[in-house]
Order: C-alpha cells, then structure tokens, then sequence
C-alpha cells in the first residue's frame, strides 16, 4: 500500500498544555489554533489520550480552535477515585460542559473517536443541546457490537507492561492495526504519548485499568438509539471498511433515523481510523466548513 502524502508527526510546540478543575477532577487539555477561532471539541477513544488527535489538530489549527481533552483516567488527566461512579458518559458529559464553560465556549463542533464520538452524540442531546452545532462521528453509533465491545475489553481491562519502549511501540502497532495507515514518526508519538513507567521500571500504557468498569456498572451506557432520534443536527459518520464495532446494518439505519447522519467509508481501516490521512481529514474539514 502505498503512503499517504501526509507523514509529519507534528510537533508539540505547535500545541498549549492546559490543566483545568472540571468537576473536582483535573483534566488535561492539548490546545490547538487561535483562542478566537470557531471552537472545535475533538475527543479521543475509550483507552486514549488526546494527543491521537495531533494531526487532524495541526492540520485544521489555521481555521478552528481546537480542543483535545484527556478523558478522565487517560493520559495525563487525573486517575478516578470513584471509578465505579465516575468512568461513565454521564460523568463524562459533565466534564465535558465544565471544560466548554471554562474555556469561554458557547458554539462548538464536536470530533470524536469511537467513545469520544459517545460522549458528543450524549451531549448533542443533553447537556450541550443546542450549543453543538455539527457532529463528527469516528466508527461510533448508537448501537456498538457486542463482540467487538469484549475484544476491546480483553486488551483495556488488563494492559501488558514491558521493559522497553519498542516492546510496547510494537505492542500497539498489533491492537491498533484496524486504525489504517501510520508513518513510523505517527507510531511512534502514539507510543511516546500513551505510555507510563511502572515502579518496576516497566513501560505500560497511559490509563486506568478500571476504566472498563463502565462496561459492568453502566452496561448499557453506549445504547443510545433514544438520544440519537432525538438530534436535530449535521452529523458525518466516518466508518472504518471493516470495522467490528459499528456494524454496516447500524450504520446503514443512523442514515435514516434522527438527523439522518452523512455516513462515509473509510477504505483499509477497521475500528477506528486513525484521522491523520489528507482524505479522512479533507473530509471532516469540507463537513465541519460547510
């Protein structure tokens, strides 16, 4: 296959660090663009972090202002005392109000990822109703697969730990192939990125084990068909060819249910592309400038 043209991992000064209070808890924020420029939540998957976000981020930066949190529990926002409380889409949807409310954002669009694509349909017809003005949706819907939903489960639950960093750089490579086309630099941030030292000394990666708790104490967190009808929005939904999570037949219905999502395939990528191609970006850019 041959490369994307796009392969510049870019580069961290281009971005500002924030740590904001959002409901007692803090949450780390990457920060792209100009602070007067049309705002742009753009929220990564269930064991992520914000900075998956960095290409699209530096690419869309000249026109948006772009936000990038780190969930609750990922990177190098704060670990959940109350995990069994807090790591759910309704405790994610309050940090996500509080984050707006704090940055001085009334209108925003809304970018995300699998579970940051959860928290942004749950809040476009919730909490931030009416202040979310289109909707981007990265191999997720109102309905996941439930035998991809343990896949995932399998490798989060229980993250390996290992005594380099190769190790765990090549350890991602193997779970997140289904993401598409990486360079080796996009690779490697995406290692650097999403990695902590053990007291051991080995490396593993940069999240809270118990964050999949979500999927026992809030079962059926990610059925949101209700809140879906209930949209009256642009939405795009990007999905993976061969995604195991978002289905064709559920893709296929959020075309003609509620606001009657956009639905466009991404060739060579399973759950979830990986947003760092000029055509997965030229199209969310064309979709969120329309």
């Amino acid at each position: 296959m041959q490369a994307p043209s796009l392969q510049q991992a870019p580069s961290p000064a281009q971005a500002q660090s924030h740590y904001l209070a959002c409901e007692g808890r803090e949450i780390h924020v990457t920060e792209w663009g100009s602070p007067t420029a049309p705002a742009l939540i753009a929220w990564h998957g269930l064991a992520r972090t914000g900075r998956d976000m960095d290409a699209i981020a530096q690419q869309l930066a000249p026109r948006w202002r772009v936000i990038c949190p780190d969930t609750l529990g990922r990177g190098l926002s704060q670990w959940s005392p109350l995990p069994a409380d807090e790591y759910c889409l309704a405790f994610y949807e309050r940090l996500a109000v509080s984050l707006v409310d704090q940055l001085g954002i009334q209108q925003m669009h809304w970018l995300g990822t699998s579970m940051g694509g959860a928290i942004g349909l749950r809040a476009a017809a919730g909490r931030l109703r009416g202040r979310i003005e289109r909707l981007v949706l990265n191999d997720i819907g109102p309905q996941l697969a439930e035998a991809a939903v343990q896949r995932i489960r399998s490798y989060a639950g229980t993250p390996p730990a290992f005594a380099t960093m190769g190790e765990l750089e090549a350890y991602f490579r193997t779970i997140y192939k289904p993401y598409g086309w990486l360079s080796d630099a996009q690779w490697r941030l995406l290692a650097e990125t999403s990695m902590r030292r053990l007291p051991d000394g080995r490396v593993t990666p940069h999240y809270d084990p118990a964050m999949v708790q979500q999927f026992i104490h809030h079962p059926a967190d990610y059925d949101q068909w209700p809140a879906w009808d209930s949209l009256n929005l642009p939405v795009l939904c990007l999905r993976g060819e061969h995604s195991d999570l978002l289905l064709p037949e559920v893709a296929e219905a959020m075309r003609t249910r509620g606001p009657r999502a956009v639905v466009a395939t991404i060739a060579g990528c399973g759950h979830a592309p990986a947003l760092n191609t000029p055509d997965q970006i030229s199209l969310v850019e064309r979709f969120l400038a329309a």
